[in-house]
C-alpha cells in the first residue's frame, strides 16, 4: 500500500527463546529503532504494567502515545486496508466495500482449516485429530486450488486482503509445514494453480522484499523443541519461486 513513510518496521530474530521474541542484530533483523527494546515483552509491559498474557507478534505500536495499540493480525490487517487511505499508494484497494462479506467469509474459512489448520496438524495429541485436521487442510487446498483454475487472484483481476492472508501460509507450506507439521498429503509444488498463483504473488516486490525464507525456517526448526529436539534446520527443499507463473494470461 506504500505505507513505508508512515509506519515503519521493524523485524524480531526468528529464533524465539525462553524470554521471547527478542530484538538483536543479524541477518534481516535489526535492534529496536524506535524504543530501544530488547524483547517484545517490554512493549506489553509499557503498554500494561505487569502484563501476564501471552506474547504475540504482530505488534502495532503508535509512537505518539507510547504503546502497543494492536497485536490482533486481522484487526492490523484490515485497518490498515481501510484507514490509512490518505497516505497509501492511490488505486490500492485490498478491501473493497463491494467485496467484504465474501472476503470476510473466506478468511474464516482460510483461517480455521488452512492459516491453523497446519498447526492443529503439527501439534495434534491424538491421531484422530490429526486426522480431522489434514482432511480439512487438504479439502480447502483442493477448493482454493479449483478455484484458482479461472482467476488470477482469489476474486479477481487484483490482489485483496485474501491473498494477503493465503500467502503467508502458501509462503510455509513446503518448506515447513510438509515436514514439520506432517502437512503431507500434496505438496504446494504438487497443486497445478496454487503453486503458479503462489509464485505470482511471489514475483510482486510487496511479497517478495516481506519474505524471508532462511527466517521461516530457522523459527520453526529452531524453536519447537518437542517436534525437533535436534534442532536442525534441514538445507530443502529447492524451490523455483521465479519461475514463470504465467497467471496474467487468467480472466479475472
Amino acid at each position: 500500500m506504500g505505507l513505508e513513510d508512515v509506519i515503519s518496521l521493524s523485524v524480531v530474530d526468528p529464533v524465539r527463546d525462553g524470554r521471547g521474541w527478542a530484538f538483536r542484530d543479524g541477518p534481516g533483523y535489526t535492534p529496536d529503532p524506535v524504543n530501544g527494546f530488547t524483547l517484545i515483552r517490554q512493549a506489553y509491559d509499557a503498554t500494561e504494567p505487569g502484563y501476564d498474557g501471552h506474547i504475540s507478534v504482530p505488534v502495532l505500536w503508535d509512537r505518539r502515545t507510547s504503546r502497543i495499540v494492536s497485536n490482533n493480525f486481522p484487526d492490523i490487517t484490515i485497518d490498515l486496508d481501510t484507514q490509512f487511505g490518505a497516505w497509501a499508494t492511490p488505486g490500492i484497494d485490498l478491501y473493497p466495500p463491494a467485496l467484504r462479506t465474501q472476503i470476510d467469509e473466506l478468511n474464516e474459512r482460510v483461517y480455521t482449516d488452512v492459516n491453523n489448520g497446519v498447526y492443529q496438524c503439527g501439534f495434534a495429541t491424538s491421531q484422530a485429530a490429526y486426522d480431522a485436521a489434514v482432511a480439512r487442510l487438504f479439502a480447502t487446498l483442493d477448493d482454493l486450488d479449483r478455484r484458482l483454475a479461472g482467476r488470477r487472484y482469489l476474486f479477481g483481476d487484483t490482489v485483496t486482503e485474501a491473498d494477503v492472508r493465503l500467502w503467508v501460509t502458501l509462503a510455509r507450506f513446503d518448506a515447513v509445514y510438509v515436514t514439520h507439521f506432517k502437512a503431507n498429503l500434496r505438496r504446494l509444488a504438487d497443486y497445478p494453480h496454487l503453486w503458479p498463483y503462489a509464485r505470482d504473488l511471489y514475483q510482486q516486490p510487496a511479497f517478495r522484499e516481506t519474505t524471508n525464507f532462511d527466517h521461516i525456517k530457522r523459527h520453526y526448526f529452531g524453536t519447537h523443541p518437542h517436534l525437533n529436539p535436534s534442532r536442525i534446520v534441514p538445507a530443502g527443499p529447492l524451490l523455483d519461486w521465479d519461475a514463470p507463473p504465467h497467471r496474467d494470461r487468467l480472466p479475472g
